[in-house]
């Protein structure tokens, strides 16, 4: 049944693309096609994923294998830091049992496991045929070229950069609109295991967090294709590439040679990802400081949060939220904005399940679930700086609208799940 409130996300919908429309290079070439295409998508694809009996039993059987993933990276965790995992034998008395839950040994190794696990998969070409068959999908429905379509299903499941990387050799000979597009959609979705790790976060306070995250991550695509349209309208067709082979730009020499390689790159990602959590924390922590010295406003002291939180309100009415769950919404997109969707998401966690609405909790963790941040930007421009070097300067002049496009993405992505009947996930 249709209610006020998913018209109310018919307003996240128009504001998104309205935004779009006033920052694009030329306005007069909205694609009006692919608008329609993407959005009956998008809403094809979430109805397909909860509403079929078959498919909605399958999403929950993810969730199922990621707790299943989540207790097995705990154990080995425990091999190591013993007690500090938060093993169930602690030396000494507990009275905060919630105190256990420490996001370096909970959620940070979960980053290493999966990682690995998808390396292993990508050698015995389980996930290179998903990642083509979704190639196939994007090229079929969207319009795109070979070569980006491919990127572009690879960026679903390996994350921003690391979806370019499979077609490097074709970089240089990318459209300038198609360029956009991949760092757009890199920043409007996920890697693989941040899924696992945002699940896992998320598992306490949010039924089948799991089929949220995955389902977040792979319907953003389509509306960070969309979006980098808009903003850099397609240039003149060009010839079609035929017969790439994504294996081709990732190969192990083994099994075992998988494992060691995906653990490797997965301690890369940890490693960057404590890092900039440190670093943002920090400076965050730095400025609320300077802004608590100036006394109170209001009755509270200023911090950047709550700065956020009433810039980003309107736009988290608009995508769905009721209005007395707007300020703390509208918070968690600044955070996830300006101090990456990692801090979004510890916080929306720590947000106990009776102080927030189910369905402004499900419509945040699609808002959130994206690599669109200020940390991004250097991330990007790092990584094409050493993919197409001979491109860094056209990738500096868009790297801001991309983050802009991606971050509006997945407020799209959530305005379109805001359509849709409460009674579908639950909530």
């Amino acid at each position: 049944m249709f209610t006020p409130q998913n018209a109310q996300s018919l307003v996240g919908v128009a504001a998104v693309l309205l935004i779009c429309w006033a920052i694009s290079e030329n306005r007069r070439r909205f694609p009006w096609k692919l608008a329609i295409g993407a959005i009956l998508v998008q809403t094809l694809l979430v109805l397909a994923l909860f509403g079929l009996p078959l498919v909605r039993a399958g999403l929950i059987g993810v969730g199922h294998a990621v707790d299943g993933l989540a207790a097995s990276t705990q154990a080995g965790v425990a091999f190591v830091f013993g007690f500090l995992a938060g093993t169930p034998n602690q030396p000494y008395p507990l009275t905060e049992p919630g105190n256990l839950f420490i996001f370096a040994f909970r959620v940070l190794p979960v980053i290493l496991v999966v990682c690995a696990l998808a390396a292993l998969l990508w050698h015995w070409r389980i996930l290179v045929w998903i990642t083509r068959g979704f190639g196939v999908l994007f090229e079929r429905t969207m319009g795109l070229r070979g070569p980006p379509a491919l990127a572009t299903a690879a960026t679903v499941f390996m994350g921003q950069v690391e979806g370019a990387i499979f077609i490097r050799s074709y970089l240089a000979g990318l459209s300038r609109s198609e360029l956009f597009m991949l760092i757009t959609v890199g920043m409007a979705c996920v890697s693989g295991s941040t899924m696992v790790a945002y699940a896992t976060i998320l598992a306490g306070v949010l039924p089948n967090a799991a089929a949220h995250v995955l389902t977040a991550s792979i319907i953003s695509a389509p509306a960070g294709v969309l979006l980098a349209r808009i903003i850099v309208p397609r240039d003149t067709d060009v010839e079609q590439v035929q017969g790439y082979d994504p294996a081709a730009s990732k190969r192990y020499d083994s099994s075992i040679d998988a494992l060691i390689k995906g653990t490797s790159d997965g301690l890369q990602i940890v490693l960057n990802v404590t890092a900039t959590l440190i670093v943002f924390v920090a400076l965050v922590a730095i400025v609320n400081g300077i802004l608590g010295s100036l006394g109170e406003v209001a009755g509270a002291p200023l911090s950047v949060e709550r700065g956020l939180g009433i810039v980003f309100a309107p736009l988290a009415w608009a995508i769905g939220v009721p209005w007395h769950d707007a300020p703390i919404a509208g918070s968690l997109l600044g955070v996830k904005l300006v101090l990456t969707e990692f801090t979004a998401f510890i916080q929306m966690g720590a947000i106990p399940v009776d102080a927030m609405e189910p369905r402004t909790r499900v419509l945040m963790t699609y808002a959130l679930c994206g690599f669109a941040n200020i940390a991004s930007v250097g991330i990007n421009l790092a990584g094409y700086s050493v993919l197409a070097p001979e491109r860094r300067a056209e990738v500096v002049d868009m790297v801001w609208r991309a983050m802009a496009a991606g971050f509006l993405a997945t407020c799209l992505t959530a305005s379109i799940v805001g359509l849709m009947p409460g009674g579908l996930f639950g909530a």
